[in-house]
């Protein structure tokens, strides 16, 4: 297995640009802050960005933790990687993670300044200084479950194909974690429930909430809520769409995961404008 190094101060870009250089050099595996990386997906590990304290986030991202190590040592074996891309703040950091991990001598260095002029290293410490923002080499839906309560956002990578044409070719996420700010980020559970109430009130149908609950986990968030339906409406189908929409809404405005969502009609009413049989087909 040949290693290689991507070196680069935190916040110059080196998660942006990894997959570039791991395609240039025809490695198919990255190691980038505890995560094994493989294409668009993540093959084991635990992201450092999920921890609430830079130093916490350092030690994840050196695999000092022994159970981190040893499960991420088993997926390169099972995998058997030909090349590796190994990123680090400094040679001895990837040299580090590499002693950590058992894995071959790094037999290669690359520097962030053979990959981005100095213009664009500034603006990536700029980003980094000013907005908290760290960049994770795979698509948005590949971490989300993993991210439950943090602000996510695609990055979709284009190359132009023509004047004014412009091909998709890859997307990254951009996650601000709990370290990049003056404190911690969290929803109260009465504004969870405003938000649900808002959303059930557009959806012809629907009465009214009768009783909710929402239990905040460090995976994600688990809503459970009685409904009272108008008669006439087909139930089961009404249910579906209630759950569909509850958990599109407050996942894009909360950056929750929602785990799980159970819905019950508990009663019904008579819409007092709405004679019997005039919904939506009884």
């Amino acid at each position: 297995m040949k290693v290689f190094g991507f070196v680069g101060p935190s916040g110059t870009g080196k998660s942006h640009r990894a997959e570039w250089v791991a395609r240039e050099r025809d490695i198919d595996y990255i190691i980038d802050d505890g995560l094994l990386i493989k294409g668009n997906r993540i093959i084991a590990g635990v992201s450092a960005k999920r921890e609430k304290t830079k130093v916490g986030s350092i030690k994840r991202a050196l695999f000092t933790d022994p159970q981190h190590a040893e499960d991420m040592k088993k997926a390169i074996r099972q995998c058997n990687p030909e090349a590796i891309l190994v990123l680090g703040t400094s040679v001895e950091m990837v040299e580090s993670i590499a002693r950590r991990l058992e894995l071959p001598k790094v037999s290669e260095m690359v520097y962030i300044q053979d990959v981005a002029s100095e213009y664009e290293i500034k603006q990536a410490l700029s980003t980094r200084k000013e907005q908290g923002k760290h960049v994770i080499p795979v698509p948005t839906f590949e971490i989300k479950k993993d991210f439950s309560g943090y602000l996510l956002d695609p990055l979709q990578i284009f190359k132009r194909k023509g004047k004014g044409s412009y091909q998709l070719v890859g997307e990254k996420s951009v996650v601000r974690p709990t370290f990049s700010y003056m404190g911690s980020y969290t929803i109260s559970d009465y504004t969870i429930y405003q938000i649900v109430e808002y959303i059930t009130s557009g959806i012809e149908g629907v009465n009214r909430i009768s009783r909710f609950r929402a239990e905040n986990h460090p995976d994600g968030i688990y809503i459970e809520m009685d409904l009272v339906l108008v008669y006439g409406y087909k139930i089961k189908p009404l249910l579906y769409e209630v759950q569909r929409k509850v958990a599109e809404e407050v996942e894009r405005l909360t950056a929750l995961n929602i785990k799980a969502l159970n819905v019950v009609a508990k009663s019904l009413v008579i819409d007092p404008q709405k004679p019997p049989g005039q919904g939506s087909q009884a």
